[in-house]
Protein backbone atom coordinates (compact mmCIF):
# COMPACT_ATOMS: atom_id res chain seq x y z
CA UNK A 1 0.00 0.00 0.00
CA UNK A 2 1.57 3.41 -1.08
CA UNK A 3 1.52 6.39 1.18
CA UNK A 4 -1.16 9.29 0.71
CA UNK A 5 -0.48 11.49 -2.08
CA UNK A 6 0.90 15.07 -1.28
CA UNK A 7 -1.30 18.08 -2.36
CA UNK A 8 -0.68 20.92 -2.02
CA UNK A 9 -4.22 22.75 -0.54
CA UNK A 10 -5.96 25.76 -2.68
CA UNK A 11 -8.08 26.72 0.63
CA UNK A 12 -4.85 27.69 3.11
CA UNK A 13 -4.49 31.37 3.67
CA UNK A 14 -1.55 33.17 1.97
CA UNK A 15 0.56 33.48 4.04
CA UNK A 16 0.65 30.07 5.16
CA UNK A 17 1.09 29.87 1.69
CA UNK A 18 4.16 31.49 1.64
CA UNK A 19 5.69 29.75 4.42
CA UNK A 20 5.12 26.37 2.63
CA UNK A 21 6.90 27.54 -0.77
CA UNK A 22 9.35 28.65 1.71
CA UNK A 23 9.83 24.44 2.99
CA UNK A 24 9.55 23.47 -0.18
CA UNK A 25 12.71 23.90 -1.99
CA UNK A 26 11.35 21.43 -4.93
CA UNK A 27 9.17 24.03 -6.81
CA UNK A 28 10.86 24.52 -10.87
CA UNK A 29 9.98 26.92 -12.81
CA UNK A 30 7.85 25.10 -15.73
CA UNK A 31 9.37 27.09 -18.19
CA UNK A 32 13.04 25.63 -17.12
CA UNK A 33 11.85 21.86 -17.83
CA UNK A 34 12.53 21.76 -21.51
CA UNK A 35 9.66 20.34 -22.25
CA UNK A 36 7.02 20.99 -25.44
CA UNK A 37 3.97 22.49 -25.76
CA UNK A 38 2.00 19.59 -25.91
CA UNK A 39 3.85 17.87 -22.97
CA UNK A 40 3.48 21.02 -21.04
CA UNK A 41 -0.59 20.38 -21.64
CA UNK A 42 -0.30 17.33 -19.66
CA UNK A 43 0.21 18.59 -17.05
CA UNK A 44 -3.07 19.69 -15.48
CA UNK A 45 -4.34 16.39 -16.60
CA UNK A 46 -2.06 14.63 -14.50
CA UNK A 47 -2.57 16.57 -11.35
CA UNK A 48 -6.66 16.29 -11.85
CA UNK A 49 -5.52 12.17 -11.66
CA UNK A 50 -3.51 12.19 -8.97
CA UNK A 51 -5.84 14.37 -6.73
CA UNK A 52 -8.36 11.79 -7.99
CA UNK A 53 -6.40 8.80 -6.48
CA UNK A 54 -5.35 10.93 -2.99
CA UNK A 55 -9.05 12.07 -2.69
CA UNK A 56 -11.34 9.96 -4.63
CA UNK A 57 -14.35 11.76 -3.31
CA UNK A 58 -13.33 14.65 -5.34
CA UNK A 59 -14.00 12.78 -8.40
CA UNK A 60 -11.62 15.41 -10.58
CA UNK A 61 -10.98 12.46 -12.89
CA UNK A 62 -13.63 14.49 -14.75
CA UNK A 63 -12.01 17.75 -15.02
CA UNK A 64 -9.33 15.82 -16.26
CA UNK A 65 -10.98 13.75 -19.06
CA UNK A 66 -12.32 17.44 -19.49
CA UNK A 67 -9.49 18.92 -19.95
CA UNK A 68 -8.26 16.67 -22.52
CA UNK A 69 -10.94 16.40 -24.72
CA UNK A 70 -11.26 20.28 -24.66
CA UNK A 71 -7.09 20.90 -25.47
CA UNK A 72 -6.94 18.02 -28.07
CA UNK A 73 -10.67 17.61 -29.23
CA UNK A 74 -12.64 14.18 -28.34
CA UNK A 75 -11.27 11.92 -30.82
CA UNK A 76 -7.94 12.72 -29.56
CA UNK A 77 -7.92 13.75 -26.30
CA UNK A 78 -10.18 11.12 -24.54
CA UNK A 79 -7.80 8.07 -25.23
CA UNK A 80 -5.25 10.35 -24.07
CA UNK A 81 -6.29 10.94 -20.64
CA UNK A 82 -6.94 6.92 -20.54
CA UNK A 83 -3.76 6.22 -21.39
CA UNK A 84 -2.50 8.85 -18.78
CA UNK A 85 -4.72 7.47 -16.22
CA UNK A 86 -3.61 4.21 -16.65
CA UNK A 87 0.00 5.86 -16.35
CA UNK A 88 -0.56 7.48 -12.93
CA UNK A 89 -2.16 4.70 -11.33
CA UNK A 90 0.70 1.75 -12.36
CA UNK A 91 3.19 4.85 -10.99
CA UNK A 92 1.33 5.15 -7.25
CA UNK A 93 1.27 1.24 -7.50
CA UNK A 94 4.91 1.23 -8.15
CA UNK A 95 6.19 4.20 -5.61
CA UNK A 96 7.23 3.23 -2.21
CA UNK A 97 6.26 7.35 -0.94
CA UNK A 98 3.60 9.32 -1.78
CA UNK A 99 3.71 11.46 -5.38
CA UNK A 100 4.23 15.45 -4.81
CA UNK A 101 1.71 16.68 -6.87
CA UNK A 102 0.32 20.32 -6.35
CA UNK A 103 -3.08 20.74 -6.52
CA UNK A 104 -4.46 21.70 -10.35
CA UNK A 105 -6.48 24.44 -8.64
CA UNK A 106 -4.04 25.88 -6.90
CA UNK A 107 -3.59 28.80 -9.54
CA UNK A 108 -0.36 30.68 -8.81
CA UNK A 109 1.79 27.72 -8.68
CA UNK A 110 0.05 27.22 -12.61
CA UNK A 111 3.93 27.55 -14.01
CA UNK A 112 5.84 25.59 -11.36
CA UNK A 113 6.00 21.75 -11.06
CA UNK A 114 7.54 19.47 -8.02
CA UNK A 115 10.00 17.61 -8.68
CA UNK A 116 8.09 14.06 -9.02
CA UNK A 117 5.66 15.78 -11.35
CA UNK A 118 8.98 17.37 -13.51
CA UNK A 119 10.12 13.90 -13.49
CA UNK A 120 7.22 12.05 -15.07
CA UNK A 121 6.75 14.88 -17.50
CA UNK A 122 10.80 14.14 -18.61
CA UNK A 123 9.92 10.50 -18.58
CA UNK A 124 7.72 11.06 -21.06
CA UNK A 125 9.57 13.52 -22.89
CA UNK A 126 12.49 11.68 -23.47
CA UNK A 127 9.97 8.34 -24.09
CA UNK A 128 7.98 10.15 -27.17
CA UNK A 129 11.67 10.99 -28.68
CA UNK A 130 12.42 7.29 -28.17
CA UNK A 131 15.95 8.51 -26.11
CA UNK A 132 16.41 5.40 -24.36
CA UNK A 133 19.09 6.12 -21.69
CA UNK A 134 17.64 9.03 -20.75
CA UNK A 135 14.31 7.44 -20.76
CA UNK A 136 15.69 4.72 -18.45
CA UNK A 137 16.89 7.15 -16.08
CA UNK A 138 13.38 9.04 -15.78
CA UNK A 139 11.57 5.86 -14.99
CA UNK A 140 14.05 5.28 -11.89
CA UNK A 141 13.43 9.09 -11.08
CA UNK A 142 9.42 8.27 -11.18
CA UNK A 143 9.47 4.87 -9.60
CA UNK A 144 12.05 5.44 -6.83
CA UNK A 145 14.29 3.04 -8.40
CA UNK A 146 11.79 -0.26 -9.09
CA UNK A 147 11.79 0.15 -12.89
CA UNK A 148 8.45 -1.50 -12.37
CA UNK A 149 7.89 -2.86 -15.83
CA UNK A 150 3.96 -1.28 -15.47
CA UNK A 151 5.10 1.81 -15.68
CA UNK A 152 7.63 1.37 -18.49
CA UNK A 153 4.32 -0.51 -20.64
CA UNK A 154 2.16 2.05 -19.93
CA UNK A 155 4.87 5.32 -20.75
CA UNK A 156 5.86 3.53 -23.88
CA UNK A 157 2.32 2.70 -25.05
CA UNK A 158 1.59 6.65 -24.47
CA UNK A 159 4.89 7.52 -26.27
CA UNK A 160 3.69 5.18 -29.53
CA UNK A 161 0.28 6.42 -29.46
CA UNK A 162 1.38 9.90 -29.05
CA UNK A 163 5.02 10.64 -30.03
CA UNK A 164 7.10 14.09 -30.56
CA UNK A 165 6.60 15.21 -33.83
CA UNK A 166 10.08 16.01 -36.06
CA UNK A 167 9.55 19.45 -35.20
CA UNK A 168 9.12 18.90 -31.36
CA UNK A 169 12.21 16.75 -31.47
CA UNK A 170 14.08 19.46 -32.86
CA UNK A 171 13.06 22.42 -30.68
CA UNK A 172 16.49 23.75 -29.01
CA UNK A 173 19.03 21.95 -31.49
CA UNK A 174 20.89 24.08 -33.37
CA UNK A 175 22.33 23.67 -36.78
CA UNK A 176 24.33 21.18 -36.17
CA UNK A 177 21.63 18.98 -34.28
CA UNK A 178 23.02 19.70 -31.17
CA UNK A 179 21.71 21.23 -27.96
CA UNK A 180 21.86 24.80 -27.62
CA UNK A 181 23.41 25.33 -23.99
CA UNK A 182 23.75 28.59 -22.46
CA UNK A 183 26.54 30.03 -20.72
CA UNK A 184 27.99 32.97 -18.94
CA UNK A 185 29.44 35.91 -21.15
CA UNK A 186 31.38 38.70 -19.53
Amino acid sequence: MTSPLIIQNPSQTVQAQGAKRATKPDRIPLALCDLDEFEEGLLPVLRHFFLCLAQPERQTWQFAYKIAAERWGEARGLPLAHALFKLVQFIVKARRTGFDAIDPLALEQRDFVTRDEQALLQMLHHMRRDETPRAREAVANVTGCTMDPDVIRAGLSFADHFPATPAQCKRGRNKAGLRSHLRVVG
